[in-house]
């Protein structure tokens, strides 16, 4: 399950206590997330704006300390760069992009600034049709930025066993969406990382801590240019 910390962003609101009762509701979900370091005490800073990472578990970071998981990793890059941004890792292992889809409201209802989207890596090991994908991604990507929020769309790639044509379509669905919607785009979350047994778990699958690294490094960018688009407080 996540948990997200009550913390004023540069919209000036408070995300509110609905923390509670949203991780009851996720108290299936494997393990707690949280960006940003730990045992932290003092006064909350004042960030220059909220950034939330919504993903399955290559975001939450199953099988490492979440400390270790990419979107604290990129918190910590940020503020080394003197860019004052929380990010809140709302990553759910498991999850499709129909479980993503349904909660954008709820994401958007907390008003970031910007949101990274990482889905549907769940469904095409599940061989769910890549128009139904698609669908799902390009409704999140219209919610959020019908919230004004800035969107970093995170592209996927799929293995091989659903045959080429899967694959792909799969792989389409990334860069359509992200011109057709005009977000930024990462055109590969798992960028030097995928397949190489030096940077996942046993299980082959999951970035290790070498990887979330790696992925950090990817993803900061793209960030970087949502933070100091025109507009921004930087």
């Amino acid at each position: 399950m996540i948990c997200i910390s009550s913390t004023t962003g540069s919209r000036g609101r408070m995300l509110p206590s609905f923390v509670v009762l949203f991780c009851m509701l996720l108290a299936g979900c494997d393990r707690q997330q949280a960006a940003g370091p730990p045992g932290t005490s003092g006064p909350e800073p004042e960030y220059q704006g909220t950034i939330i990472a919504v993903g399955d578990s290559l975001t939450a970071g199953l099988g490492i300390a979440e400390e270790d998981a990419w979107p604290a990793l990129l918190a910590r890059k940020l503020e080394s760069d003197g860019y004052n941004w929380q990010v809140v890792n709302a990553g759910i292992s498991g999850e499709t992009s129909s479980g993503a889809l349904g909660r954008i409201k709820w994401i958007a209802a907390q008003q970031p600034d910007v949101v990274i989207l990482e889905t549907g890596a769940n469904d095409g090991l599940r061989g769910i049709p890549p128009a139904v994908i698609r669908e799902n991604i390009t409704r999140a990507v219209r919610q959020l930025k019908e919230a004004d929020i800035t969107v970093v769309l995170a592209g996927m790639e799929m293995v091989q066993n659903l045959g080429p044509d899967y694959t792909r379509e799969f792989e389409e669905i990334y860069p359509v969406v992200a011109e057709e919607q005009g977000v930024i785009f990462i055109p590969f979350l798992l960028a030097g990382v995928a397949g190489e047994p030096a940077l996942n778990q046993s299980d082959t699958i999951h970035p290790n801590e070498d990887g979330h690294t790696i992925i950090a490094e990817t993803v900061y960018p793209h960030v970087l240019q949502a933070v100091t688009a025109p507009g921004r407080p930087n």
